[in-house]
């Protein structure tokens, strides 16, 4: 097997070759003056079992595109197999039809890594389940709860611990999490959403006072969701709050208001780049997910299980 890299996530990309003990392939993914994308490997990849290692995050489109063409260029070069590992499927958010004339986007970038040339996708905690379907080719959907259950049973000690889910959609994700701690109990902030990007909560089902609680989900963009969970999650009497989050996509003003919130703490994992204010404040912290998408990618060239990380 090799790896390969692109743009998106060069750290998570080197955390997992380092993982491995194998090399990143020789290659350039540069852009021309008119910002065209340019994949040139410097290396024979003939008959090799390929995996490209690329995020699709903002920018969502261009780092799309250095994917589709690092693919594309796999393919010609002869691959024998290329899997495309996208620790962040971006348009993963646009899984349905919301409303009349209106596209499902998840399905077409899709077809547009099926179509490029990749025989197989490895993500991360997908924003919904049936994108999988979505794809015409093996597509393995890793889960982040391990990582995070071993980081809670270390900070917290299961010590009087209520899992929360931010919403009722997420609910599965958060019984699974409970589940992997000893069954801790399960709380749910139900909500209602007037505008797009505004959320309201409305009432809070599970018992929450004098408990630490850890909100679970799978993406933070704005924020805004989750600081009002966890506003309302102290005003009915919680001792602390912390959020566990996959995805730290973190857009606009997203680390000023979780710094300005009461959440003692929001943790993310490195499937996103992490961009300079979320290093830099004290109130967030990454958790790496290398050994993790590394250990699948060895199982998946080794044709072993991977299901079977998650047993």
């Amino acid at each position: 097997m090799k790896i390969m890299a692109a743009n998106s996530n060069l750290p998570l990309a080197r955390a997992i070759a380092g993982y491995l003990e194998l090399p990143l392939v020789d290659a350039a993914v540069r852009r021309f003056a008119d910002e065209e994308i340019f994949v040139e490997i410097h290396e024979n990849v003939r008959g090799q079992d390929m995996f490209v290692v690329q995020s699709t995050s903002y920018p969502a489109n261009d780092n799309l595109m250095e994917l589709l063409i690092c693919i594309d260029a796999l393919r010609r070069a002869s691959a024998k197999r290329i899997t495309a590992v996208v620790p962040y499927l971006g348009y993963a958010r646009q899984d349905r039809k919301p409303g009349p004339r209106t596209p499902i986007s998840a399905k077409l970038v899709a077809n547009l890594i099926t179509e490029a040339g990749a025989d197989r996708v490895l993500a991360v905690d997908l924003h919904a389940g049936q994108i999988q379907g979505f794809f015409d080719i093996p597509t393995d959907n890793l889960y982040a709860a391990p990582v995070m259950a071993a980081d809670i049973h270390a900070r917290y000690a299961m010590r009087d611990l209520t899992v929360v889910s931010p919403d009722v959609g997420g609910v599965v994700r958060a019984r699974s999490l409970a589940k992997r701690l000893d069954n801790a109990p399960l709380a749910i902030v139900d909500k209602r959403r007037d505008r797009p990007g505004e959320s309201e909560v409305m009432n809070i089902i599970g018992e929450v006072r004098d408990r630490h609680c850890v909100l679970i989900d799978d993406i933070i963009d704005s924020g805004g969701t989750l600081c009002n969970a966890a506003q309302a999650l102290m005003d009915a009497g919680a001792a602390s709050v912390a959020a566990y989050i996959t995805h730290g996509v973190l857009s606009g003003g997203a680390v000023a208001r979780v710094k300005a919130s009461a959440l003692k703490e929001l943790v993310i994992t490195d499937s996103i780049r992490a961009t300079e204010d979320a290093i830099g404040s004290e109130c967030i912290r990454i958790l790496t997910i290398a050994p993790l998408v590394g250990e699948a990618m060895r199982r998946i060239a080794d044709e072993s299980s991977v299901s079977s990380l998650f047993d």
